[in-house]
């Protein structure tokens, strides 16, 4: 009685051993076509940076803001761009931008998406930063008062203020 007992306990834990198994190998396979897809979802790029700064045109200066509700000072902008649509963490400040390790970039070779920098106020350091959108133009929140706009980099002021870049997306 207890050796049919036995032999019916160890062939019925083959049965379940080797069906588990296979699910398991069938659950993995099945989850190959899955990654791939993965794979094929469209990751975020700086054209949805661009498209988002230019759906924040007019929203407010504000002095420290970084959110659609409080508005945007210069910096405060691409810190929200960059992260919301692009995923893609920089500093706070501008000043820190400015000297973080990203690429630095010369004018004649500005790319959409490339951070912008300014020196104003007759102070000599970098004080002002806004987003490259091509065409020799950019986005910016630009001081109290006013909200958020595009101007071009061929403006006296701005081309006689204007310093460097920095890219810190990967261009493709």
């Amino acid at each position: 009685m207890f050796k049919s007992f036995f032999c019916l306990f160890v062939v019925s834990l083959s049965v379940t051993t080797s069906s588990t198994w296979a699910n398991v190998s069938q659950r993995h396979s099945s989850l190959a076509p899955f990654s791939s897809s993965l794979q094929s979802v469209p990751q975020p790029t700086i054209d949805n940076v661009i498209d988002r700064a230019h759906e924040l045109l007019g929203t407010p200066y504000r002095w420290g803001g970084a959110s659609v509700e409080q508005g945007f000072d210069c910096s405060g902008l691409l810190v929200y761009l960059f992260k919301t649509e692009a995923n893609i963490l920089i500093p706070r400040t501008t000043a820190a931008m400015h000297r973080s390790t990203a690429a630095t970039v010369k004018r004649d070779a500005l790319k959409p998406g490339d951070a912008v920098f300014f020196r104003g106020n007759g102070r000599g350091r970098i004080n002002h930063v806004g987003l490259y959108i091509g065409e020799g133009k950019f986005i910016h929140s630009p001081r109290a008062g006013k909200n958020i706009r595009i101007d071009s980099l061929a403006n006296n002021y701005w081309k006689k203020n204007f310093t460097t870049a920095k890219r810190f997306h990967a261009v493709r």
